[in-house]
């Protein structure tokens, strides 16, 4: 069972795995053995998923959700196969954790009286200053 948050656990069987070549880091290792892990998960039809958690994780995630709605996550950094594997997992619970997670309504607020006076009592007073300034003619002569 993989832990994604206080309500969620999804159990790895649901997870799939596919192995390919990666690039980077590895030498000759790269060309001979399959490292790359791309991790899919099925979100339209999980059955660990609520309709409401199906909805937010697609809702948020729709630039990573193929159109049958299938999250992939490749992750090819490491040299061995292993490692990516835990990159890719460490990845997917990240992001469903940072999907799911309810964001707090922003409560408006207004700026003080006082606020309000000093802006405009400091705005009147740089304008006095400016209408002064240009009242003088050129007398450095």
């Amino acid at each position: 069972m993989l832990r994604i948050n206080a309500e969620l656990s999804i159990p790895l069987r649901e997870l799939r795995f596919t192995f390919s070549r990666s690039s980077g880091p590895g030498g000759q290792n790269v060309n001979k053995v399959s490292t790359r892990v791309t991790l899919l998960f099925d979100v339209a039809s999980s059955p660990s998923l609520s309709d409401l958690q199906r909805e937010r994780i697609s809702r948020a995630l729709a630039s990573r959700l193929t159109q049958d709605g299938i999250l992939r996550i490749d992750a090819g950094e490491a040299r061995s196969q292993a490692a990516n594997r835990e990159m890719a997992v460490e990845r997917f619970t990240r992001l469903l954790a940072g999907a799911l997670r309810v964001r707090k309504k922003r409560t408006k607020t207004r700026p003080t009286r006082a606020s309000v006076e000093r802006r405009l009592g400091e705005k009147s007073r740089r304008s006095e200053r400016k209408r002064w300034r240009s009242g003088r003619s050129g007398d450095s002569d």
